[in-house]
């Protein structure tokens, strides 16, 4: 345990670091001492993302089993008090002000629907770990899970957060596979979700809809809703094999590339280190969502292997989202890159996140 912990901790640090060198150089020549300040703050919510980690891997993970419901609730009732209470920006109202620290409610609650799903499939017992799923019919196999999916999602839609939303329903569906629910009901829930599709699109938002427009060709509006994926193509496309150097970045130093420092941090990083750094990034990657996926494997519990599954896959999910829209790949749909992206909410639950995987390789054992 002692190993894992200390590898994981060193991997998230590793990329911890790229971000904030990232955030640094993509603000620092900003006016204003606000823009100046970012990095700072990153450091701040590091220092307190430690003190979470650090915690979380202490805690026993099965004191989670208890505290699902609960979580389940306050998670709801964060989302919903973002409506009431939520600050704006940009047109969306996802953040609660609590202090001097803002708080974004749906990054908890992906957490939280993790832990739930992982509860919901698994039985706590010590002489039988079996899968609950196996036995479930497509009421308590797909339609109930779905509900309690489909009720945060929602919200999170609403906020409006679609890229939050749809990552929610990625992992579930992704979830429900690991978990061996019949087959028949994931063909049965894909085309119930794909059917309607042409329907949905009447119920976008304009930007929404535009994103989904520039997607397909960004040219149609290279100085509005395409600007801002042509200019991270352009940055990663013109960086090379060892980028331009840090603070030497054009599209980001310049201010061509907008949230350089947010949802196009990557091609903010791609574009100072080059290939050799972005293989350096991804290989940190892969070997922290590698050992997630082999504490997964080693662990006994059933609750265990579904939580540490699904917060591999979370974190899965995410990179391959975020990395997708900077090169074109996929729609601008406001998904942060792990423990990279400025914002502390993201980084901080991450860090919860690593802890319980820590905690998980730490027990193994049954309940």
């Amino acid at each position: 345990m002692k190993n894992t912990k200390i590898f994981i901790l060193i991997v998230a640090l590793l990329i911890v670091t790229c971000g904030i060198l990232s955030i640094y150089s993509s603000t620092y020549q900003k006016e204003g001492e606000l823009w100046r300040m970012i990095y700072r703050q990153q450091i701040i919510w590091v220092i307190f993302s430690l003190c979470a980690f650090f915690v979380a891997s202490n805690l026993d993970y099965r004191r989670l089993w208890d505290w699902t419901y609960f979580l389940y609730g306050l998670s709801l009732f964060f989302l919903i008090l973002v409506f009431v209470l939520g600050i704006v920006r940009l047109g969306a109202q996802r953040w609660i002000r609590i202090g001097w620290l803002n708080f974004q409610p749906s990054e908890f609650a992906k957490l939280v629907m993790v832990i739930f799903l992982a509860k919901y499939f698994s039985k706590k017992s010590t002489d039988d770990i079996s899968l609950l799923s196996k036995k479930f019919g497509i009421f308590r196999g797909l339609v109930l899970p779905s509900i309690f999916v489909l009720i945060p999602m929602g919200l999170i839609v609403e906020q409006p957060d679609l890229g939050s939303g749809m990552l929610l329903l990625g992992i579930f569906i992704v979830m429900l596979y690991l978990t061996g629910v019949r087959i028949k009901y994931l063909i049965i829930l894909l085309v119930v979700l794909l059917l309607p599709l042409p329907l949905w699109w009447h119920y976008l938002r304009d930007y929404q809809k535009e994103r989904l427009l520039v997607f397909l060709n960004p040219n149609i509006d290279p100085l509005g809703a395409g600007y801002t994926i042509i200019q991270s193509k352009i940055a990663i496309g013109s960086s090379f094999i060892f980028g331009k150097g840090w603070l030497a970045g054009t599209q980001s130093q310049l201010h061509f590339l907008p949230e350089s420092h947010t949802d196009f941090i990557f091609a903010t990083f791609v574009e100072e280190w080059g290939l050799a750094g972005c293989v350096f990034l991804l290989s940190l990657y892969f070997l922290l969502i590698r050992k997630g996926f082999s504490i997964a494997l080693r662990t006994n519990d059933q609750f265990g292997k579904l939580l540490a599954c699904g917060i591999s896959l979370m974190l899965l999910v995410q990179l391959f989202i975020n990395i997708a829209m900077n090169l074109g790949l996929a729609p601008v749909v406001g998904v942060p890159l792990p423990l990279m992206s400025y914002g502390g909410s993201s980084l901080f639950i991450t860090f919860i996140a690593l802890g319980i995987l820590v905690n998980i390789d730490r027990r193994r054992a049954v309940f």
